[in-house]
């Protein structure tokens, strides 16, 4: 059969593969684009399972907010350099995730994975998008990460794709849950009050003031108080309503929600990369390496 330049087009447009590729897996299959979609398939997957292992700290996070500001979801989808997350093909699939998380609520992420990645005939799940996509561009890609909020008001704040915050509000307005969002993003809270910070990191702070208090010399009296006062200071500092209010400085967070009759139920702050031990490699050798296909 032979191989035309109109069946070679309509491979690229369903595998989104590169011309040469496509043309080689329908020589391969006589013609049979059918057959040519599942091979090209099967090697997206053994690409994708090769490049499995190889650390991914780089990506961006994508915020996609509900109409009525009632809802959003934020996912974070990791690749191995800056240069692949700033490609369409990656902001697409990134962009993609995040509509589906807002629209079908999985569950965790096992389940996301296994929602088709867009609506229509094919039904390719997300995963399978994600082999797909890692052969195609050359690195390990992973979606790590989602989280999806409803309530009365949901804010979002989205610095340079790196830094991606929803906030969880009652009361108040969007532009108020915004500037909550964006003090989120610069402070980084670990809770929303104290009641919510966990007893183990209050435990160990408490067990690092008490130890600096002893060298002091002081009654045993005072020095309990003055770890409390610590205590106390320390809790300030981590809290989300404790803190000075970046637009602000004045007043605290917990002030100015009192002023608009609003209260912060919970939030999520994602940083790209964060957590993950990043592989330090020299920059030339690194390039070398995505010539060679490694």
């Amino acid at each position: 059969m032979e191989i035309t330049a109109a069946l070679v087009k309509e491979l690229r447009e369903r595998t989104g593969s590169g011309m040469m590729e496509c043309k080689k897996a329908l020589v391969e299959t006589q013609g049979d684009i059918e057959a040519a979609v599942e091979a090209m398939r099967k090697s997206g997957l053994a690409k994708a399972d090769k490049k499995a292992g190889r650390i991914a700290a780089e990506g961006m996070i994508i915020i996609e907010p509900g109409a009525n500001g009632k809802q959003a979801a934020m996912v974070e989808v990791n690749c191995e350099t800056d240069f692949v997350s700033k490609s369409d093909d990656f902001k697409g699939f990134a962009g993609a995730v995040a509509q589906r998380v807002l629209s079908d609520r999985p569950a965790d992420l096992e389940a996301l994975l296994a929602l088709p990645l867009k609506d229509g005939a094919d039904g390719i799940s997300i995963n399978n998008a994600r082999q797909a996509l890692v052969a195609k561009l050359g690195e390990n890609i992973n979606v790590r990460r989602f989280v999806r909020y409803e309530a009365d008001v949901v804010g979002s704040y989205l610095h340079g794709g790196r830094i991606g915050v929803l906030v969880e509000m009652q009361g108040g307005d969007m532009a108020l849950a915004k500037d909550i969002a964006m003090h989120v993003a610069a402070s980084r809270p670990v809770s929303v009050s104290s009641a919510d910070v966990a007893p183990e990191l209050i435990a160990k702070e408490r067990e690092i003031f008490s130890a600096q208090a002893a060298e002091s010399g002081k009654p045993a009296a005072i020095i309990e108080k003055m770890v409390e006062g610590r205590i106390k200071k320390f809790l300030a500092e981590v809290t989300l309503v404790g803190q000075p209010f970046v637009k602000n400085p004045d007043i605290t967070v917990e002030q100015r929600l009192k002023e608009s009759g609003a209260r912060v139920i919970r939030f999520r702050r994602f940083e790209v990369g964060e957590g993950i031990e990043k592989k330090s490699e020299n920059f030339a050798a690194e390039v070398m390496a995505q010539v060679r296909g490694n």
